[in-house]
This record gives structure tokens, sequence and C-alpha cells, in this order.
């Protein structure tokens, strides 16, 4: 029998591992190549399946501006305007005239939008919206192979590499709009951003398909980025403004094994934030300069305002927070950087411990789109951006390439559960940008500070940064749940899956069966060598009383929540873990204002919350019971089976009090029972516009 220390304290536990460690190499692990992982699991086979028949045919059809209803891309036309451009110039010749550079926004909308010109249109950073789709595609290929899809994306690819100039630059705004100013002002222009999409896509579509016609367009614009950027002289001494370039050049380096572009992404993240701030250079008309840079504080925005090793917490607009410590997590692996490992860890505590929301979601102001000060986590207003959750899953991910401890796989469960599936409606075909843990509807609509809220998921967005983030997300979601090493597999999320691992010279086959997150029972069998090997089974924070049977003849070790199994795997045995999944109700840190005398339901991993369609209108009315009774109960959410709970509890009757008056000396309120019915975070807003929350008084 294995306990672990139970969810109610799920920020405790990282006190356990507080001051990190010194780095070893041996502990390094590798994620599992897509190609040798098969997802067989019935509910991220269900959401995978979702986006390679609905999400991807979906937005292809959204990026050619051919859904009805939604808010255009834009972005197809863009590549097909710049290769049209591309085109001209090669036939002119010597008498082609290069755009002179016309400034036309952060967003360019046509004046007619049913006849557009060759302009480019959208925001700046239309073109990675493609990038995140043409990613999704590749993963969604490694899975399930797919001809008719994989011609679309051939064909694609040829739209976009025809945009791409002689000289290797390919970005659509700057090409159309006039390339006398490229890289003039990297902290809003986000040519580096897209830089970085396109190469994660291009390195997993190449992967997926052999075919590298991407890959080297993309390598032609390193190439390009490279020999403007760098320390040595008469180079450009700036960075990205919206990261994620960082972490790409790392992938492309491991990809390619040319090391300039390691050499670059470390450039790039060691020049961030040293002084004089580069971005001051770019002479934004909204940075006054005196008195010793009283405007610093607009460079916590952009991670700018340190040197990264200096930063002691999560500041600044969240996505590009954990993009760029994601990249720093890369480097400090690959060069076995310790003091660029204890920053990363610094500041995953400081996220987990002061600035995450109890589904996973981080960035709590939607001024910035930003983390707030620590402890400030509202509700009603939270952003929590789609797209934030899922750089906080790829920042763990990398935190456990370096050492397996379980802190990191319990977020990264968190949040692919709860504020990352939300971001998606069961049909796959309407996304959330913002994911709140209490709507009021009317509120969205007539009160100003919560106009970025949506009782109701939305069909596109212009900036439409987290519907094609979470497609290749969800298409590659084997590489999260496990990493290997020479002799042995780490398991860090229960799915079901066929994996296929190299041990010596020999193949083993893990079978792990599962039924997260409604069953708690998992089955993990070994076969196919007779070498000894090792699996590594997480032992999740929120579960009290792990079981485990089948270890006879086995060598075990519990080790930073990872249970460790070291045996010849014979061929029919299993071992079979039991995480019983209690409901349980937690309590935020007292600091957390806005759910002070407030408790949230966990079955498992899965956050629970309450909506109108269920309980009633006005939901703050509702109290729930300090020893709760719950039943657990089948619920279909449009189509979708998932555990709901029945809880019994109280409604507090309404206070009128009188005419001509809008207060009125306290009494004790009146109460009725109640039961309150709970659903799953994730599944919310999946039946209409009606109130929800996940936060309840308790009586």
């Amino acid at each position: 029998m294995y306990g672990t220390v139970g969810l109610f304290i799920f920020v405790r536990l990282n006190l356990i591992f507080d001051g990190g460690f010194a780095m070893n190499k041996n502990n390094f692990s590798s994620p599992l190549s897509l190609r040798n992982v098969q997802i067989t699991d019935t509910f991220w086979k269900k959401e995978m399946e979702l986006v390679r028949t609905e999400v991807i045919p979906y937005q292809w059809a959204a990026l050619n501006d051919q859904v009805e209803g939604a808010a255009p891309s834009f972005c197809m036309h863009n590549f097909k305007a710049a290769g049209k451009l591309n085109k001209e110039k090669k036939e002119l010749g010597t008498a082609f005239k290069e755009p002179v550079y016309t400034f036309r926004g952060f967003e360019a909308l046509p004046e007619d939008p049913k006849h557009l010109d060759d302009k480019f249109y959208g925001f700046v950073f239309q073109d990675s919206d493609f990038y995140k789709w043409i990613e999704a595609v590749g993963y969604s290929l490694t899975q399930h192979p797919d001809p008719q899809l994989e011609a679309i994306a051939d064909g694609a690819i040829d739209i976009v590499c025809a945009a791409q100039q002689e000289d290797g630059y390919l970005d659509t705004y700057y090409i159309i709009n006039g390339k006398d100013k490229i890289f003039s002002n990297l902290r809003d222009h986000h040519e580096l951003y897209c830089f970085g999409h396109l190469t994660e896509g291009a390195v997993a579509y190449y992967q997926a398909t052999g075919k590298d016609k991407l890959l080297k367009a993309t390598m032609r614009f390193a190439d390009y980025i490279d020999n403007y950027f760098g320390p040595e002289e008469g180079k450009c001494k700036g960075y990205p403004g919206h990261e994620i370039a960082e972490m790409a050049l790392v992938r492309l380096y491991e990809v390619t094994g040319e090391k300039r572009y390691l050499d670059l992404s470390s450039f790039f993240v060691e020049e961030r934030g040293k002084r004089p701030y580069y971005f001051d250079k770019e002479n934004h008309p909204d940075v006054k300069l005196d008195k010793e840079h009283i405007n610093d504080l607009r460079y916590f925005y952009n991670q700018a305002h340190l040197p990264v090793r200096e930063q002691k917490e999560a500041t600044g607009h969240a996505v590009r927070a954990v993009y760029l410590y994601s990249g720093m997590a890369d480097l400090a692996r690959i060069k076995e950087d310790q003091s660029m490992y204890d920053a990363c860890e610094t500041l995953w505590n400081n996220i987990v411990e002061e600035k995450m929301y109890i589904t996973g979601g981080i960035g709590g102001t939607h001024l910035g789109e930003a983390f707030s000060f620590p402890f400030d986590l509202p509700n009603d207003t939270a952003y929590a951006e789609t797209c934030a959750s899922i750089g906080l899953v790829f920042f763990a991910r990398r935190m456990l390439e370096m050492k397996a401890v379980s802190k990191y796989a319990d977020v990264m469960e968190l949040a692919l559960y709860n504020g990352i599936l939300s971001g998606m409606a069961l049909d796959g075909k309407s996304f959330f940008y913002v994911n709140p843990l209490e709507v009021q509807p009317k509120a969205c609509k007539l009160d100003e500070r919560k106009w970025h809220v949506k009782p109701v998921r939305q069909k596109w967005f212009g900036c439409a940064c987290c519907p094609p983030n979470l497609a290749r997300l969800l298409s590659s979601i084997g590489s999260y749940a496990y990493t290997e090493k020479e002799d042995t597999l780490y398991v860090h999320l229960y799915m079901g899956s066929t994996i296929e691992k190299k041990i010596g010279e020999d193949t083993a086959t893990i079978q792990v069966k599962a039924d997260f997150p409604w069953n708690s029972k998992v089955s993990v069998e070994a076969s196919g060598t007779d070498k000894k090997f090792t699996i590594a089974l997480r032992m999740p924070g929120w579960c009290r009383d792990m079981k485990a049977t089948g270890l006879e003849g086995a060598e075990t070790e519990e080790k930073d929540g990872y249970l460790y199994i070291t045996k010849v795997w014979k061929k029919g045995e299993k071992v079979e873990l039991d995480f019983p999944m209690e409901v349980r109700t937690l309590q935020a840190d007292s600091r957390v204002r806005e759910d002070i005398g407030k408790v949230a339901i966990m079955r498992g991993p899965v956050v629970y919350c309450q909506e109108e369609t269920d309980n009633g209108a006005d939901l703050h009315e509702l109290l729930i019971r300090q020893n709760i009774e719950v039943q657990e109960e089948e619920r279909d959410i449009q189509g979708t089976k998932v555990v709901g709970l029945a809880v019994s509890g109280l409604r507090e009757k309404a206070v009128t009090a009188g005419k001509g008056s809008l207060y009125c000396a306290f009494e004790k309120p009146e109460r009725e029972e109640v039961t309150l019915r709970y659903i799953p975070y994730y599944t919310w807003a999946n039946r209409g516009e009606n109130e929800m929350q996940v936060w309840t008084r308790v009586e």
C-alpha cells in the first residue's frame, strides 16, 4: 500500500521539494516519440478523434474564412497575397518596386470584407494560426495516417512556401506592407513569435510524414534570423517581445543537430532583461525615459524587467511568461545549467503557490492577459486564457524531463482535465479564450469589467491563438503522458495506451489500461524482453491511499512521488493500481480574498462546478454543508457521459429590504434544504447560456 498527500493541501506539495536539486544527467528523460505511443484510452481517444475529425477540418475552413458567422481569419489570404507579390517580383526582376512600409495597425481590417485587396489583414501575428494548425495535423497524422488530410496540408505548405522571400524571410505582415521595417518593433510585432510557431509546426510535420519542404523553409528563415541577431559585433541585440522562439529553436537544434540554433535560443534568453532595455532603443512613443526609467514596470509585461536568472516572480502576460520559462527549462536541461534550473524552479513555485487557479488556469487579470499580484485570483473576472494553461503544461513537461517529481505532473494533469479542456466545446466547434470560475451572463453583457468573459463559447476569434493551440496539444497528448530514458519508462499521466520502448536491442511493449478520470483502477503490463527495466508510476497528489498489487519479485522504491518498479517483466504479469477517487472539498489560502468562506469540489483530478441548468438561478444563494453527503450519478452532457455529483446543501432565501429602501436591519437568513448538483468544470456552457460557479459558500 502506498499513500500520498491529499490534494486538499495541493499547493503545499511543492514545499516537499523546495530548494531544487543538484542537476544530474542521470535523472533526465525524453518524451516518447508519438510513433511509439498509441492512445487507446476512452477519454483521450475521444478527444483526439474529435480533433482529427472535427476540429482540424473546422479550423482549416476558419483559416480560409469559410465558417459562416465566425470572425474572419484572413490567414491563408495573407499567404496567398504574399505569394502573389513574390511571383510578381520574380517576373519583373529589377523592374519590381519593393513595397515601402506602411503601418496599418496591430490589427488591420478590410473596408469591405466581401471584396479583399492583396493587402495584409488581421493581427500582425496572423501567420501563426496556420503554423499551429499544421503542427496539429502533423501529430494527428502520426497517430492516424490520412492521405486526404495530408494532401490538403501539402497544398497549404506550397502556398506558405511560395510566400517566402529569396533571402529566407517569411512573415506576411512585412512582406506585404514593406520589409524596410523588419525587426524594428520586436516588442509588439511578433515576427519571432510567428517564426517560433512555424518551427514547431514544420518539425511536427516533418517527423510525421518525412516531408521536409516546410522544415527547409524554416531553416532558411532561422538562418536569416541567426545572421541578424546575436552577441557578435554588428548584430542586433534584441529578443522576442512574445516568447516561443526560445523553445522552438531548441527543438530545431534537436532535429537538425545545428548548434547555431541552440546558441541563438540561448542568446534570446540571456539577453532578455539586460539594461539598457532593448525595447527602449525601438523608440516606442508610449515609453518616457526620465528619472532612471520610472516606466520600468511596463517591461514586466514582456518578462524583460530583469535578467531571467534574477527573476523570482511570474509577471506580465501569462502566455509569454510560461513560453519563456519552457525555453529556459529546455536550455537548463541541454546545457546542464544549474542556475537556470534554479530560476525555473523558483518561478514554478511562485506560479503554483501564489498565482494559479484551482483549475490550472493562470493569468488573473484581463489587463494585459497577465499575472496579477500574489493571491489575486478573482473568479468572475478571471482571464485564465486557454493558451496560458497550455503553456503551463509545456513548462511542466520540461521540468519533468529534468527530474520526475510528481508535483509537476500533478499540475500538468490538473490543467489538462480542467483549464484546458474547458476551452473547447464537447463537439469541438466552439471555443473559450477566457476560462472564468464564475459567470453571470447579464454581467458579461452589461459590466464592461467583464466583457472579456463569455457565457457561451465562440465559433472563432479574430485573435484565434487558443483553438489551434488546443488542437496541437490534444493531438500530441501521448508525449506528455510518458517520458523515457534508457532503462526506465515514466508514467506521468494515466491514460490507456500501447507503448513500444527500446530496452537494449529488444523492444518492450507496455500496455496501460485505464479509464481515467472516472474509474480509479489502472493496470500496467509489459512483454517482449527478458531484460530487467523500470517502470516509474506517478502517485497522484490527490490520492490519499494508492494501492498497488502484482509487485512480487520486483524491486520497488518510492521517490519524489513516483513508485519505481524494477523487474524482468514476464508475459502476462500485471501491476494493478487503484487510486480511490474520493470526493474532496478544498479551501483556498485565506489570502485569496474572493474564496474566503467558500469551498470547491474535486473528484480525482477533476474540478466540479454548478450550473444554473441544474440548480436554478442565483447560484450565489447556495450553500454547501460542512460535512457533505455526496452521491455520484451518471450524467449525460450533450452526448458525453460523465460522473456528476449530488451534494446536500441549502439555498438562502432572498432578502427584500422593502419599498423605498435598499438596506434593512440584519436578521438571521432563512434557508431551505436543496440538493446541489455538480458537473465537471470542463463540460460547462454546453447546454446554453446560464450561470456557473466553482466556489460555493459553506454553511
